[in-house]
């Protein structure tokens, strides 16, 4: 039930995501009159008010539960799709728009996720992978729904009813069937008969102290910004997909059709990497991320037509679906469930942050230089780099690789 709850949760999640977004764009030019560059700097203040309000969203989920946050979340989120129904002038689009990225980008997948590490441990990554397939029903099914309300009724009504559906979905499966813990009603993580041996207490990884000691850790800026790699490059790389593909000689529908094997690609790596996280655990599954990362930078310069397009499409979308099991387990993975919130919010707020500023160094190398070549050659570093990171920092509790017997 709560991987079922985490899965529509996940899925609301997309009436504040970029791929929704981008299908109202046009028609919110047109009807407001903003130019496409205010649009884009909302976009980007928008991305650094929700990387401030996932680490205050997430503290609120320790204190009170990531259950009762999310029925306020989703509450506020659907709000936000009204505003943006009946905003007029700047200020109000600006404060709906602002509001919508800050819940739906962060806030809302941030409680689906700690939600589900509660309920989880030796079967974490297979329970993550499972909720995880709400982001990409959410990413297949949204933007068509979305264009499709946008010609029958209108962007400020499709907005209106999306935000109906984030309400409909998430709150009374939320108060319903979701609960915070697995001790709160009488039972342990995964079934078991006793608690799970394999947790790590309060404060492992070396980190001395829980919470505040864990945020000023070696451990955790080792983990923290080896996993902002994925988010920095992916984000540049969609982000210029159309010049870059122009750059090889390649149109733009195709450069929008590869979007389709992206997510495709994306979904069966992370089912299955849900399988293999829970066996071996999350460096090796990290390590082939950036492994296939690298891959993907490579093969972006070799681009020359529709079918190296949809391989390249597929290599990024493998890597970057491994790469979101191994940032939803780790941080359980390393300093267990307790306090979780404090520090896989603040870990989250630096991914976004840097997704945000992805596109502007590869943007501006390119206005320097006349190619993305540079560019992508730099980046080719940070993939490096944070497999160095992750294969030093240390956890103090060795997991399970067998899980234990369910009961019968």
């Amino acid at each position: 039930m709560v991987v079922g709850v985490g899965f529509l949760i996940a899925f609301s999640s997309g009436p504040g995501q970029s791929y929704v977004f981008s299908v109202f764009l046009d028609s919110i030019i047109d009807d407001t009159g903003l130019s496409r560059t205010a649009v884009s700097a909302l976009y980007a203040v928008g991305t650094g008010v929700s990387a401030v309000m996932v680490a205050i969203v997430s503290r609120m989920a320790d204190r009170f539960g990531p259950r009762k946050v999310v029925i306020f979340v989703a509450a506020a989120m659907a709000g936000a799709c009204f505003g943006m129904a009946v905003a007029s002038g700047f200020v109000a689009f600006f404060l709906a728009f602002a509001a919508l990225r800050a819940l739906g980008q962060g806030s809302t997948p941030i409680n689906a996720t700690l939600m589900t590490a509660q309920w989880f441990v030796a079967k974490r990554g297979r329970a993550m992978a499972v909720m995880g397939m709400g982001f990409a029903a959410s990413l297949a099914l949204l933007p068509p729904i979305s264009r499709l309300l946008i010609d029958t009724v209108g962007w400020r009504e499709a907005y209106a009813l999306l935000g109906v559906l984030v309400l409909v979905l998430v709150i009374p499966s939320s108060f319903f069937f979701a609960r915070d813990t697995p001790e709160e009603m009488g039972l342990h993580p995964d079934g078991y008969e006793h608690p799970p041996l394999n947790e790590p207490a309060p404060g492992a990884a070396g980190s001395g102290a829980p919470n505040r000691g864990v945020l000023t850790s070696w451990t955790f800026w080792a983990l923290a910004l080896s996993l902002t790699t994925s988010p920095f490059v992916v984000t540049a790389l969609v982000f210029h997909q159309t010049g870059i593909f122009d750059e090889r000689g390649v149109g733009a529908g195709v450069a929008a059709a590869v979007f389709v094997p992206y997510a495709i690609a994306n979904a069966l790596s992370s089912a299955a990497s849900g399988v293999v996280v829970d066996r071996t655990g999350p460096k090796p599954v990290f390590v082939g991320a950036m492994l296939l990362l690298l891959v993907a930078l490579g093969l972006s310069r070799l681009i020359n037509g529709e079918p190296s397009a949809v391989v390249y499409a597929s290599m990024l979308g493998t890597a970057g679906g491994l790469q979101r099991i191994v940032s939803s387990v780790i941080w359980a993975h390393y300093y267990g469930r307790q306090g979780l919130g404090r520090i896989q919010g603040s870990a989250t707020s630096i991914m976004i942050t840097m997704s945000a500023l992805g596109p502007l160094p590869l943007a501006a190398l390119e206005g320097a230089t006349g190619s993305y070549d540079l560019g992508i050659g730099l980046m080719a570093a940070m993939p490096v780099l944070s497999i160095a990171g992750v294969l030093v920092a240390r956890t103090s509790v060795k997991q399970h690789a067998d899980p234990l017997p369910l009961p019968s």
